[in-house]
């Protein structure tokens, strides 16, 4: 399997963006950095991604535990108030994504990602 489009939204602060890519370079397998604190996903972006997720609902891609979550009172918002949060907070998407050709899994704990290298779909959320 070719590595071209190997994206991960990552934070340099979070364990688990590092722990994915250091798995990933263990691989072989070259991946550009979506610095998404610094240039939050669009909204149209982070539907794609939850489709490649086959997330049944944007919670699946976010941070529920967040204080934010609960100030924005984001509990029983509906799927498109969550994806809009998300693109003007996003310190409220889950880390790492990574992201290959038309799949993804959100890589926490890093391991889920190996799904992704083997071919196999991963679970959007761990």
């Amino acid at each position: 399997m070719t590595a071209e489009g190997v994206t991960v939204w990552y934070n340099p602060r979070c364990s688990k963006c590092r722990g994915a890519e250091e798995l990933l370079a263990a691989h072989g397998v070259p991946a550009s950095r979506l610095l998404y604190l610094d240039n939050p996903p669009s909204a149209a972006e982070i539907s794609r991604v939850l489709g490649l997720l086959g997330a049944a609902s944007p919670r699946e891609l976010m941070r529920t535990g967040e204080p934010l979550y609960a100030e924005l009172g984001l509990a029983d918002a509906p799927a498109a108030e969550l994806i809009e949060a998300m693109t003007r907070h996003p310190q409220l998407i889950e880390r790492p994504v990574v992201i290959w050709s038309d799949r993804a899994v959100v890589a926490r704990p890093p391991e889920l990602l190996l799904g992704l290298l083997d071919g196999e779909p991963g679970p959007a959320a761990g």
